[in-house]
């Protein structure tokens, strides 16, 4: 039977950023999972550059072979409505895809990769696990995202549960669609909603161009997001039809009511519910997550129990906030829904309000300094 210290299910950034943590533990950690990387993922990649400075990434070495796309301006409004351009004049973000990032940051870890098995069964032994019934593992992390089977495994209800539903598509464009798509790599844009109830986006990383939409109300998606591909053939920033998008799911933070702490069991990124509430965005969350966890289990001197790990969770609170309603949440309850979309429009051709509210606070962090190693 196999056996390791630490077994993190889930090879995204949260499981790959923990046990990059713990390379120099001395702790025997494995990574788990179902897929085979590289593998594609849905997800909008964007990343700041405090993602790069938690991970002691080197931008010119990641950039050499792989898509780092600078982000230097924006172009965001309402759907159908008139767009504000914010120039910055310096590279607040950057384009990545998620196929290539992933597996850089799984092969760098140090952690021994357990691919193409997905995790199938979780039993208790002594103050350990066996999973799958061939691997003991003193202390389990579910790593695994909306879906995790750790975190089902500790009760999480995810048919029940108020995620945020999103359809997106990404893909490299041929010759014809270059000259048809008026996006500039440089300038991610972003419409929202007018109930303010979510947005969509259309970002270019070089020749690929990511496209989707995403609701904290999942009633009437589709047509959502069809309406959103219609205002972009309609305005001119796409002349051509984008390719079937792909569904996925996610809790923001403070919409979870997820255990996060057990004996032995602990639950990071997406998993642990952590997107930011406002724009969504669940890879820095996911990354400092799995290093806060990281730091709590060195921290446990080797035992796992709840006393232990309960540190993990007060550090979390710490970092991202106690949970609470956001204001798009506050907005939604307390004005009429017909002025909801005067209001989304008004806000969203202020200038200070879109640079110091929806760009600099919601989407760029830019006032929370990278997590300290």
């Amino acid at each position: 039977m196999d056996s390791c210290d630490v077994l993190i299910v889930g090879g995204g950034p949260a499981g790959s950023s923990c046990a990059w943590r713990l390379r120099d533990s001395a702790l025997d950690v494995a990574i788990l999972d179902r897929q085979t990387f590289p593998r594609d993922k849905v997800c909008g990649g964007w990343i700041t550059p405090s993602v790069l400075e938690e991970l002691k990434v080197d931008p010119a070495e990641y950039g050499c072979g792989r898509i780092l796309q600078p982000i230097t301006s924006f172009r965001t409004g309402c759907i159908g409505g008139e767009p504000l351009e914010t120039q910055y004049g310096s590279i607040v973000s950057y384009g990545i895809r998620r196929r290539e990032f992933d597996d850089y940051l799984l092969k760098r870890s140090g952690a021994r990769l357990l691919q193409s098995s997905a995790l199938q069964g979780l039993e208790r032994r002594g103050d350990g696990w066996i999973v799958n019934g061939n691997i003991e593992a003193r202390l389990v992390i579910g790593a695994g995202g909306h879906f995790c089977p750790v975190a089902r495994f500790m009760g999480a209800k995810t048919g029940g549960e108020s995620a945020v539903v999103a359809q997106e598509a990404e893909f490299e464009m041929d010759a014809a669609q270059q000259s048809g798509c008026a996006v500039v790599p440089e300038r991610p844009e972003l419409y929202f909603c007018t109930d303010l109830r979510g947005y969509g986006w259309c970002f270019r990383k070089g020749n690929v161009l990511n496209v989707g939409l995403g609701r904290a109300d999942s009633h009437s998606l589709s047509s959502h997001v069809a309406g959103f591909l219609r205002f972009l053939k309609s305005s001119g920033r796409l002349t051509f039809e984008v390719p079937p998008l792909r569904g996925h799911a996610y809790l923001l933070h403070g919409s979870s009511a997820r255990e996060l702490v057990r004996d032995g069991l602990m639950l990071i990124g997406d998993a642990a519910g952590l997107a930011y509430s406002m724009s969504g965005e669940g890879i820095r969350p996911a990354v400092e997550s799995g290093l806060l966890a990281a730091r709590t289990i060195e921290a446990a001197g080797g035992i796992y129990d709840r006393q232990h790990l309960d540190p993990y969770e007060t550090q979390l609170a710490e970092r991202f906030g106690r949970a609470g309603k956001n204001w798009v949440t506050a907005i939604g309850q307390r004005i009429p829904s017909q002025w909801i979309s005067s209001l989304a429009h008004r806000l969203l051709n202020t200038r200070w309000f879109v640079r110091d509210i929806v760009l600099d606070r919601w989407f760029l962090h830019a006032g929370e300094p990278a997590l300290s190693a």
